[in-house]
């Protein structure tokens, strides 16, 4: 069993806000747009840890915290935030277990500060179920195409798998090679990616009928 190909390589592994020279601003430039504008408000603690007053969406809703300046992202959303789903593998960006959508485009959270998404629309892998409890499409693929095992590389999956069909709408038609592209950014130690592979497949077919 072959694993597919790693597409993704160290300039964009971070996502459109991160280390890629495409896209989206340099690592930084949310935190100080708004410390400029005023609206950022820098601080310390008793330790003399640098704090940083960050505004952004997380899974709908608006939240605000005072955060330290160092504060990896994934972290933020974990420790302060109490959403654990969004997992911490390598902290090098290269399994892609923490994986994220920012401002609806895949991102590594292990690479990004929080004060880099100042302003942004987080959402984690708890942001994508339906409101009603039940599961999204691409949730309900991989439970009908056993498309896990042991679980930990699933939610990055997921997110990755979510970004890829919202950017191919309606398509049913996808070849083995372009479904193995589109997760090649994911590792998983347990599966084969078979399973996977079938996972998103399936997703698209119900997407499409739910369209």
């Amino acid at each position: 069993m072959s694993e597919p190909s790693q597409r993704a390589g160290p300039a964009d592994m971070a996502g459109p806000y991160g280390a890629s020279p495409e896209g989206g601003p340099p690592p930084g430039a949310g935190a100080r747009a708004a410390h400029e504008a005023g609206e950022g408000q820098v601080m310390t603690d008793s330790s003399g840890e640098q704090l940083v007053r960050v505004t952004m969406t997380v899974n709908g809703e608006q939240v605000e915290r005072e955060t330290s300046s160092r504060r990896l992202l994934s972290d933020f959303l974990r420790h302060e935030l109490g959403l654990r789903g969004t997992h911490v593998g390598c902290e090098h960006g290269v399994c892609g277990c923490c994986t994220v959508l920012l401002d609806g485009h895949s991102a590594r959270s292990c690479l990004l500060l929080a004060v880099q998404s100042e302003g942004a629309t987080v959402t984690t892998i708890e942001g994508l179920s339906p409101g009603d409890g039940g599961l999204s499409h691409v949730q309900r693929a991989f439970r009908e195409c056993h498309g896990l095992q042991c679980g930990f590389c699933t939610p990055g999956f997921v997110v990755t798998v979510t970004e890829f069909l919202a950017e191919n709408p309606g398509r049913t038609d996808f070849t083995d090679q372009e479904l193995r592209e589109a997760v090649s950014g994911n590792l998983c130690r347990c599966t084969g990616y078979q399973n996977i592979v079938a996972a998103v497949r399936r997703a698209a077919e119900l997407a499409a009928e739910e369209a």
